[in-house]
């Protein structure tokens, strides 16, 4: 297999454009996430807002940028007010993001994030365990494709970056969407390439909420509403480095996630990040 940096598709500029931009992202995501996207997202240089209610969830979709939507803390009336905004978001052409937390864990957990799949999101994130059981239960990893290894562990992962690669890539084929198993290394695939990302620190793991961050950043690079296969890979990758230049200034996991904001806010265009596309 042929193995490619991706210097052809430019992620500085992508960085620069969202700057530029500042897309507004509206993120249903959980209670432990919402002051860490927020600020991550303010960080990074987008326009966060946190707009749950199902009396306006899906007309503050149609005005947005793009839309994250996180199952981090289910309960009915959330899980109706996600529809609703991916219904609108769908319908409206503005790309948005699935994050299954915890998917495979529990009955409730499978059927919201099945439900969803049907809004067509452009990106799913989640962690190897999540992506592999997602594969599962909708069907797309069959025989060999589907776990091998522990499952999910509550909403963390069991399994290795390397063990989702080909649920990741079965999900891409049967949803259409760009799938990204996030790990020790990221794995970012629309069912033909495959994108490995390296970097980050074991600190990242320490400060919660911080992985459901990340599915806003990466919404917001999804904003620009073109190429989401190229926007996932930039996002990931300079997420990962802002987490290693962090590390260098933490001592410990407190320390971290003051740094880790600080380093977000100080990425550059000229950055660059470790990424290698397989093609």
């Amino acid at each position: 297999m042929a193995h490619a940096v991706l210097a052809a598709h430019t992620p500085g500029p992508r960085l620069a454009a969202l700057r530029a931009d500042r897309p507004l992202v509206q993120a249903i995501t959980n209670y432990v996430s919402m002051d860490v996207a927020a600020n991550v997202l303010l960080a990074l240089g987008a326009s966060p807002a946190m707009v749950h209610a199902k009396e306006e969830a899906a007309e503050f979709a149609r005005i947005s940028g793009a839309l994250v939507v996180n199952i981090g803390t289910l309960s009915a009336p959330w899980v109706e007010a996600m529809h609703l905004a991916a219904a609108a978001a769908q319908a409206a052409k503005v790309p948005w993001a699935l994050d299954p937390v915890g998917v495979g864990a529990t009955a409730f957990r499978n059927q919201t994030s099945l439900a969803l799949l049907a809004h067509r999101p452009a990106l799913i994130r989640g962690n190897a365990s999540e992506i592999i059981a997602l594969a599962r239960l909708s069907g797309a990893a069959q025989g060999g494709e589907q776990a091998r290894g522990g499952g999910p562990k509550g909403v963390d992962s069991a399994d290795s970056s390397a063990a989702a690669i080909e649920a990741a890539k079965a999900l891409a084929r049967a949803t259409g969407a760009v799938v990204a198993a996030t790990g020790e290394f990221d794995v970012v695939t629309d069912g033909e390439r495959l994108a490995r990302v390296h970097g980050g620190h074991e600190l990242m793991t320490r400060v919660t909420a911080l992985g459901c961050a990340l599915s806003g950043v990466c919404a917001a690079f999804l904003a620009a509403r073109r190429a989401p296969f190229d926007a996932t890979a930039a996002a990931l990758g300079f997420y990962k480095l802002a987490g290693a230049r962090a590390s260098a200034m933490a001592q410990g996991p407190g320390s971290f996630r003051v740094a880790f904001l600080d380093m977000l806010a100080a990425l550059e265009p000229s950055d660059e990040i470790d990424l290698v596309i397989e093609t």
